[in-house]
């Protein structure tokens, strides 16, 4: 990744856990609570179920990723400065999480409601799969939850269309989905405890201020031209 690295991205995901806790960790903490007795009392049968939820959000993470990179790469081949362009709306995306996590753009929200028709479609199968019983079933609820409308998800998705191709998209999302990882399973061993620490607003204005910076970062740093538009322009130099 030349012009956003992965582990800025992994970054973003571990700083936007204030914000997945609240809809991510509440559904974790229904996946546990789901959970028989005897496997809530047993905490490595719990975390069993609970990495195998996680794996098939990153699974449905991975898909949307590898869908946007190779739309991207479509886009972004035959045109000049089309790159630069996405680039920049990837940037301005995170920019506007940052400043929505601080408080400070509250109408960043607005965004969530892009994936309403699509999470209507996939959330009664989720709910089907409740109670879990078993980790594959925890694995196929992930799965499903994955697709529930996030603006911080979907920023991701931005910079996953700059990656240059699918596979490079499917391992965007699947750092992103790693930075939110710690949070989101700890919601689901230590609930209470956990949303309270990250709903903290010194937790929040510390995360916000983390990916402001990113954002500013990606802005400034240069983009290069793809190869593919100096395969378009072999005649001028370095495809300029």
């Amino acid at each position: 990744m030349e012009t956003f690295s992965l582990s800025a991205i992994l970054l973003v995901g571990l700083m936007s856990s204030v914000h997945c806790l609240s809809m991510c960790g509440a559904i974790s903490g229904a996946l546990t609570l789901s959970l028989a007795t005897e496997i809530r009392a047993d905490r490595r049968r719990l975390l069993h179920y609970l990495l195998s939820y996680n794996v098939g959000r990153m699974v449905s993470y991975a898909l949307a990723g590898a869908l946007f990179g190779a739309l991207g790469a479509g886009l972004v081949a035959p045109i000049h400065g089309g790159h630069w362009v996405l680039q920049t709306a990837a940037g301005i995306l995170l920019l506007g999480t940052g400043l929505y996590l601080g408080g400070w753009f509250p109408a960043f929200a607005r965004l969530e409601s892009l994936g309403a028709p699509l999470w209507r479609l996939i959330a009664p199968l989720g709910h089907r799969l409740l109670p879990v019983r078993s980790p594959i079933q925890a694995l196929l609820f992930g799965m499903a939850w994955g697709w529930l409308p996030c603006g911080l998800v979907y920023t991701a998705l931005a910079y996953a269309v700059t990656a240059g191709s699918a596979a490079k998209g499917a391992l965007v999302m699947i750092c992103f989905g790693l930075g939110t990882l710690p949070a989101v399973t700890g919601a689901g061993i230590m609930t209470g405890w956990t949303l309270a620490w990250v709903r903290q607003p010194t937790m929040k204005k510390i995360a916000a201020v983390v990916i402001i910076l990113l954002a500013l970062a990606s802005l400034w740093v240069p983009t290069p031209k793809p190869a593919s538009f100096a395969a378009v322009h072999p005649h001028t130099p370095n495809g300029t």
